[in-house]
């Protein structure tokens, strides 16, 4: 006797909860408020991580250079109430004599690093340029020195100078040439010291350069190269112009590092001989922790934001078209 079977009743999906009203999401996150979320997210991630370096400049920049100048107008040692001298500071500075032997000193200092420590990385850049082999072997070599801390590269340079047994000396007297005082003369002690801060200071130069040049169209040269120009005119024709916004700017900050140099004369030469290496920082220090005068150190510092601010203002206002 056969039997009929009855065809099996389809599986019901298995359901994952209770369904959802029209309208409403399926997934967290999707639906109108969803995008709005994410930015309101976002945001509050960018502007955390900004206010932490906000925080940064505030402690460790903005407040003391506040700071410095309120106590440029007070009678200020450490542990005691301050009191409201008005310009005495100022006046007092100004009549220091040494006051003027290192403003003297900081602009000679300036003037020493531009001829000698701008031309030279530039040099260097235009030949690092044209190497063909071991390039990234020279840029370590010539980027080297800035890794060296500047107090142990100055201690390099005092033991290099020393009129005794110093290398500068002993290699001029294997040259049979006359040796020189150098950090201990008067008349040499700075332009040494320009040495040894565009020494440590060139590498980061060089390397902007060389990245400015690499960035000027290989085309220029070689229609410059089929028309006979020179070396010379086209590093004068093609390569100053390509660079002038660079070498422009380099020179602004030049400027500011170098009317600012202290670690050389502290290290090398503590200011002397003669006070032919006082600068204006030095003299800040000087006034600050062996004077405990932090009144006159803060006029000093304000007198130098004063002239650095007035620079740089003509400086872009000259530039403004570039």
């Amino acid at each position: 006797m056969k039997t009929t079977s009855r065809p099996a009743a389809p599986a019901r999906p298995r359901s994952a909860g209770p369904t959802p009203p029209p309208g409403a999401t399926g997934t967290a996150g999707r639906g109108p408020l969803g995008p709005l979320r994410r930015k309101i997210a976002d945001q509050a991630t960018a502007y955390g991580f900004l206010i932490g370096g906000l925080l940064c400049f505030i402690l460790f920049s903005w407040y003391p250079a506040v700071r410095s100048v309120i106590i440029a107008f007070q009678k200020y040692t450490p542990g005691s109430d301050p009191e409201w001298v008005g310009t005495a500071n100022f006046s007092r500075v100004f009549q220091d004599p040494e006051f003027a032997a290192a403003w003297r000193n900081t602009l000679t200092f300036t003037v020493l690093a531009l001829v000698i420590g701008f031309a030279i990385p530039f040099v260097m850049a235009l030949v690092l340029n044209e190497l063909r082999h071991a390039k990234a072997f020279f840029r370590v070599v010539v980027y080297l020195p800035v890794m060296i801390p500047p107090v142990v590269s100055a201690l390099l340079w005092k033991w290099f100078y020393d009129p005794g047994a110093g290398l500068a000396n002993e290699v001029l007297g294997f040259l049979h040439l006359p040796t020189s005082n150098w950090t201990n003369g008067a008349d040499t002690a700075l332009v040494s010291l320009v040495i040894v801060a565009t020494w440590a200071n060139m590498g980061g130069t060089v390397l902007i350069y060389l990245a400015a040049l690499q960035g000027i169209p290989g085309e220029l040269y070689e229609a410059a190269e089929l028309d006979g120009a020179s070396v010379w005119q086209r590093v004068r024709h093609i390569t100053i112009p390509q660079t002038r916004f660079i070498i422009l700017m380099l020179m602004l900050l030049q400027v500011i590092a170098t009317m600012q140099v202290f670690t050389e004369p502290f290290v090398i030469t503590g200011g002397g001989p003669e006070n032919s290496t006082v600068t204006v920082l030095y003299l800040i220090y000087k006034y600050a922790f062996l004077y405990n005068d932090f009144g006159g150190a803060s006029a000093l510092s304000v007198m130098l934001l004063l002239v650095l601010s007035a620079f740089s203002a003509l400086y872009l206002r000259l530039t403004r078209t570039d």
